[in-house]
């Protein structure tokens, strides 16, 4: 009878362990995917370029995280590369760079890029090769809006051909952060 009792003491011990064990287990994976949740959907854009629009900046299939914290208290700035929701289809995510600010007037001349008249064209010094010699605009952003281009402008559908060419400033999702996979590389001030 003692054996019966020791052996049926043992079997509720490891009973309870297991129990314990898997409530352990269950309570770190529902934490774990709680705090993924939070952090993509109020830290962080976890993104992949499908296209070549913004070639050598970020690469076909190159995986990156954009910031959705960068513009708590600022402002987009002109050449940050920010994550967006497509103003003519917003259940797509689109990845460019900032050209136009708000109550600018951008205008593109024999391929290069100007803001408000200025005789001088914008830098461009990250564009894998001269945009083609073609001319847009000129564009006037609204307020709160923004003007976007590819860094790869000649295999970019960006503002000079949608529908609805700017992006509003709350469609903004995060600005470019690094690049982790093939490679991890800084996007910052590139």
């Amino acid at each position: 009878m003692n054996d019966e009792n020791n052996i049926k003491k043992v079997k509720s011990k490891n009973q309870k362990k297991i129990i314990s064990e898997i409530v352990s287990w269950t309570r770190a994976i529902v934490l774990a995917v709680v705090l993924s949740f939070i952090i993509t959907r109020v830290i962080i854009v976890n993104a992949v370029v499908p296209s070549p629009s913004m070639v050598n900046t970020i690469n076909v299939g190159d995986r990156f995280i954009a910031n959705r914290l960068s513009y708590l208290f600022k402002d987009p700035e002109r050449y940050d590369i920010v994550v967006f929701k497509f103003p003519d289809d917003e259940s797509m995510l689109y990845v460019k760079r900032i050209i136009g600010l708000p109550g600018e007037t951008v205008e593109i001349i024999d391929g290069k890029v100007y803001i408000n008249g200025n005789s001088e064209p914008l830098r461009d010094d990250f564009l894998p090769e001269p945009m083609n010699p073609e001319d847009y605009g000129p564009y006037v952003v609204p307020k709160g809006h923004y003007f976007m281009l590819g860094d790869n402008r000649n295999y970019s559908e960006d503002s000079r051909f949608w529908q609805t060419p700017f992006v509003a400033k709350n469609k903004i999702l995060g600005k470019a952060t690094f690049k982790y996979f093939p490679k991890i590389e800084l996007l910052i001030d590139k």
